[in-house]
């Protein structure tokens, strides 16, 4: 093991032509925290936006993207007694404040992570934690879905969104997904009862009586979603803090209405792997590229067209 591990890291706040792969030390755990070897990273819409803009501006020096993590345990610091070097592991370690994903090492607090689920490889894993963590959070967490309801998620073939669908089927739930008609045939697969093709239907018109709305999109989907949730649903939206603002539409309908943002939670990294091992949850990857074409992987997120996630491979 070097001193010194490869990263990604834009030059400043811009275009994907920012990222660059440069050289930096190799973190050493603190007290608490374990050292992972990343064997693959998963790239998610707020590297993106992060890159783009900064984000939340809670960046090292140098900033670091990424937040997805699967590896293998290469060293704890005093006090952890919850993982040994040579564990495989997954998780979403210090959301929003700076991971460094896209990096050969990275380390956190030990209970940022969970045991990587055995059925799965590291690349499958690598693009779970975020994109679930923040299904879970919203529909067991925040909506407490219960069986027999009835959740729409919007962007249901995305990232945050297939998991989401999977999670709401698990907790028994009915499930309505928008999607354009193409990705039909994925959403079916993947447990969608009734898919809406947003393209030639106002999904507010086509839709009703609904419990639970989980809106990875924003803007005027949020006041379009109000109308549809029964009295006593809730809208879970998860693009940007701006969302908070159908919380007053919202209470006047007899419903309710907020912004989440994800948090690590390594006991729900848990839950989420034994929904992966018992089959009931599957990730679905659209592409992996190298960690050095980060910039390429952003492109392709950028177009809105991939189904499920893309992941960087860290170590080959």
């Amino acid at each position: 093991m070097t001193d010194t591990m490869r990263a990604i890291s834009p030059v400043t706040w811009g275009d994907p032509d920012v990222l660059t792969e440069i050289t930096v030390p190799r973190p050493t755990p603190l007290p608490t925290e374990i050292l992972v070897r990343v064997h693959a990273a998963g790239v998610n819409p707020t590297d993106w936006k992060a890159r783009a803009s900064g984000g939340f501006r809670l960046w090292g020096d140098p900033p670091i993207l990424g937040f997805d993590v699967s590896g293998v345990v290469e060293a704890v610091g005093a006090g952890v007694t919850l993982f040994r070097p040579g564990d495989e592991v997954f998780g979403m370690p210090w959301f929003p404040r700076q991971a460094g994903a896209y990096a050969e090492y990275v380390t956190a607090p030990a209970r940022h992570f969970a045991r990587k689920p055995v059925t799965i490889d590291h690349v499958a894993a690598a693009a779970l934690p975020l994109a679930a963590l923040t299904a879970w959070q919203a529909l067991v967490d925040t909506a407490d879905v219960r069986p027999g309801q009835r959740v729409l998620v919007h962007a249901a073939a995305g990232g945050v969104g297939h998991l989401a669908v999977q999670i709401a089927k698990a907790r028994g739930a009915y499930v309505l997904g928008t999607a354009r008609a193409a990705k039909h045939g994925f959403l079916r697969g993947i447990g969608v009862d009734e898919p809406i093709d947003y393209t030639a239907v106002d999904f507010a018109s086509a839709v009703g009586d609904i419990d639970v709305v989980v809106d990875a999109i924003g803007g005027e989907y949020g006041e379009r979603s109000l109308r549809v949730l029964r009295p006593g649903g809730i809208l879970v939206s998860l693009p940007s803090p701006a969302e908070d603002r159908w919380v007053g539409p919202a209470a006047a309908l007899g419903v309710r209405a907020g912004f989440m943002l994800v948090e690590p939670d390594g006991a729900g990294l848990r839950e989420i792997a034994a929904l992966v091992e018992r089959g009931e949850l599957a990730v679905t990857v659209d592409a992996v590229l190298p960690l050095a074409e980060a910039a390429k992987a952003h492109e392709l997120g950028e177009t809105g067209r991939t189904t499920g996630k893309l992941v960087l491979a860290v170590e080959q």
